[in-house]
């Protein structure tokens, strides 16, 4: 299986969620927020593909991370990459962050129609919901661009049944 990637690989990011981890760029995202922070990532031909294999490599060789993180562009464009990606991630022990421009009720409604999105959800640990929205940017958000934005803990949503965010 291939991937469009952003950019390679980005170990040590303290800035993309709790500890240490390591971000993968997903290349194609159609939100265009304005003020985006990575807007050479919309392009879905842009960026360069990968085999997921490679990616797997990579993983296999980081030192000192405990999370991955999934960004872009969008991830939730490629969710069968994306969901691989945090399988494999989780068979290593790391914990899987994933940022997205759909809301977290949106994804759960297009779910209906790619079960594979749910399975994604199903596998990821916290989700960054929400479009940026230049109007909301603050500087004093943790792990996010936007007062919009919600940072989601899956696992304890999944558990009690009802939305809990993180933070």
């Amino acid at each position: 299986m291939k991937v469009r990637l952003a950019a390679e690989l980005q170990p040590d990011s303290i800035v993309d969620g709790d500890g240490v981890r390591t971000v993968v760029w997903f290349q194609g995202c159609s939100h265009n927020c304005l003020g985006c922070h990575n807007p050479q990532s919309h392009d879905f031909n842009g960026g360069f593909e990968i085999d997921i294999e490679d990616i797997y490599k990579e993983i296999d060789s980081l030192k000192y991370q405990n999370g991955l993180t999934l960004s872009g562009g969008d991830p939730f464009f490629q969710p069968e990459a994306a969901l691989e990606i945090t399988k494999y991630a989780k068979s290593k022990g790391y914990n899987v962050w994933s940022y997205t421009g759909f809301t977290y009720e949106n994804l759960l409604k297009i779910s209906d129609d790619n079960p594979v999105i749910k399975e994604l959800l199903d596998n990821l640990d916290v989700l960054i919901d929400g479009k940026f929205e230049q109007d909301k940017k603050s500087f004093n958000c943790k792990y996010r661009g936007s007062t919009n934005q919600r940072i989601i803990d899956l696992n304890k949503t999944r558990e009690k049944g009802e939305l809990i965010l993180l933070y």
